[in-house]
């Protein structure tokens, strides 16, 4: 569109005015001519694809149900790679294997706990450990007495010229001194006179001990009388 203006041949008149421009014919016959293709290809398009751009239809919802669906049990997958075969290895033992010493205390379960209920173990008592036995010595000879052991002879043996011998226990005392003496066997009873009063006077000895601490002790000994001790 354009103004327009007059002119005459009194003076120049201007008269307001649209007019339309010059346009070209093939620019309006090829807008028609795509408005027809696309109204055509509308026409012949199958109902099918029209369809698809009306609007979907509305969503149907259903309840479900909260509880998860049990694990899918996974099948062992067959490998069938022989396994490889361990090696074997000789075991050796060096030493015997020792238990470990006991604690002193030792728990036992209760019937409830044996069956899975629960209970309380009982406590058992320490173990002693035995007394180790007492080390013990006999008691014996002085060896300062031991010239001075040998009893007088009888005088009537010497004369009858009899020999003999005499079989006594002694009770010696932790001083080592005889206390009593007990006469087993004797060949005479001079002889055996004779061993008693020189015991009790003269024999003394070494007492026994237990642990290193002396004690009274019971002691067998033989007296021998031959004439060619006299």
């Amino acid at each position: 569109m354009r103004l327009m203006t007059l002119r005459t041949a009194g003076g120049q008149a201007q008269v307001s005015g649209y007019s339309g421009g010059n346009r070209s014919s093939f620019g309006i016959g090829g807008a028609i001519a795509v408005h027809a293709l696309v109204v055509g290809a509308y026409l012949l398009m199958p109902k099918e694809v029209v369809d698809v751009f009306r609007d979907p239809p509305p969503l149907l919802t259903y309840p479900v149900d909260d509880t998860p669906p049990p694990p899918e049990q996974q099948q062992p997958e067959n490998d069938s790679k022989p396994l490889p075969r361990a090696k074997s290895h000789p075991t050796v033992v060096d030493k015997p294997v020792v238990p470990p010493p006991p604690t002193g205390f030792t728990t036992k379960a209760d019937d409830g706990m044996a069956a899975g209920d629960s209970g309380t173990g009982t406590i058992m008592p320490p173990i002693v450990p035995p007394t180790p036995e007492p080390v013990l010595a006999d008691a014996t000879i002085d060896p300062r007495a031991l010239a001075a052991f040998q009893p007088d002879y009888p005088g009537a043996m010497i004369r009858q010229g009899m020999e003999g011998k005499v079989v006594v226990r002694v009770t010696i005392g932790p001083d080592g001194r005889v206390t009593d003496i007990e006469r087993l066997s004797a060949a005479d009873e001079a002889f055996w006179i004779a061993t008693q009063r020189h015991a009790l006077r003269k024999w003394r000895f070494r007492p026994a001990t237990r642990d290193g601490v002396p004690v009274s002790s019971t002691k067998v000994l033989t007296v021998h009388f031959r004439l060619a001790d006299v």
